[in-house]
């Protein structure tokens, strides 16, 4: 039977660890904002970021990875700062949030595509037509302004001023 004070000793020191976490998290985050940059969803890039590494990390913990669960509370609390630290910058500096997170792209205004952004972003005009429909927006025409959101989702709004998927109600009691 393992010796209970091996369970916290650590193996590696804290420095280490903090070093450790400190590249991979970083190293993934400028993939996933610069690389990937719209393809993760309604998350912040910065907060998928954080639960895969903390679930990577609290699994090596919690299986015996790292020869001790200190180690793996070294490695977590970094990851946590660091978390931490790049919400309470892009809370307090708009620049920072800028890096941190693309700005929303204009794909369509009154109608007309821009190919430009169509195609720094990779989006076909299938892809952005089969988003527009899925909102109830049956040709470009209908479109005042569509946007690509920092999180990967599409904003439209119609030259009639409605947001699509708004019900229509004809006006009138039922029946007549």
């Amino acid at each position: 039977m393992t010796d209970f004070t091996e369970l916290f000793a650590r193996e590696f020191s804290v420095w280490h660890m903090v070093v450790r976490g400190t590249v991979v998290y970083w190293f993934l985050l400028l993939v996933f904002r610069f690389v990937l940059r719209r393809d993760v969803g309604s998350m912040g890039v910065a907060d998928l970021l954080f639960v895969v590494l903390v679930a990577d990390a609290a699994s090596n913990a919690m299986q015996g990875e790292y020869k001790s669960i200190s180690d793996g509370l070294v490695l977590l609390t970094t990851l946590i700062a660091w978390n931490f630290g790049l919400d309470w910058l892009s809370y307090r500096f708009a620049w920072f949030a800028k890096f941190l997170e693309p700005q929303p792209e204009v794909l369509v205004r009154h109608g007309r595509v821009n190919r430009k952004a169509m195609k720094r972003e990779m989006i076909t005009m299938e892809e952005l037509e089969g988003k527009l429909r899925e909102g109830g927006v049956e040709s470009l025409s209908q479109v005042r302004i569509a946007r690509l959101e920092s999180d990967g989702k599409l904003s439209v709004f119609t030259v009639d001023g409605r947001k699509p998927g708004d019900d229509v109600q004809e006006s009138g009691p039922p029946g007549r």
